[in-house]
């Protein structure tokens, strides 16, 4: 049976946008965020990360560290509410900045609605019943693309503009 699912930016959603964070020292929480994972949770809501990491294409860090940090996320996330992110879905490459293979043209990055459709392919979702909450413009082209609704969050705290959304 499909279920709804929210797929959330990360860097400025989940967590404080500070450039290229790849390790959990450099990770802070937004204000609200594991609340509101936890609360969709508990509605029956799948949740993914769909993130550009262009940090790996330009040699900054490997995505063995993202892989690492998105462990540790959910590892944190289970510690302190008993819950999870469904999967994580992440862009390494970038088009005009990076080293090796990592510097081309793809279809994951944002907002190329390849990381939405990989999670349409793995999972069983209601595409009618879903949302795309991120900060940039990039991630309402993604979801619009995919033709879900996407939500613009450019507050404090992601608790406080989940529940106003929905009201």
């Amino acid at each position: 049976m499909s279920r709804p699912a929210v797929f959330f930016d990360r860097d400025g959603v989940l967590n404080e946008d500070l450039g290229y964070v790849y390790h959990q020292k450099q990770f802070k929480w937004m204000p609200g965020a594991m609340k509101t994972i936890k609360f969709l949770k508990d509605e029956g809501y799948s949740i993914f990360v769909i993130t550009n990491q262009s940090g790996v294409a330009r040699g900054l860090y490997k995505e063995e560290d993202v892989q690492q940090l998105h462990l540790w996320m959910n590892e944190e996330l289970f510690l302190r509410y008993r819950t999870q992110i469904d999967a994580f879905y992440y862009c390494p490459h970038h088009p005009s900045h990076g080293i090796g293979s990592y510097k081309r043209e793809c279809q994951c990055r944002k907002p190329k609605p390849g990381l939405i459709h990989q999670a349409f392919h793995d999972f069983d979702i209601d595409i009618s019943a879903s949302v795309v909450i991120g900060d940039k413009n990039s991630d309402m082209d993604a979801a619009k693309e995919v033709g879900i609704t996407g939500w613009l969050f450019q507050g404090k705290n992601l608790y406080d503009f989940f529940v106003n959304k929905r009201s």
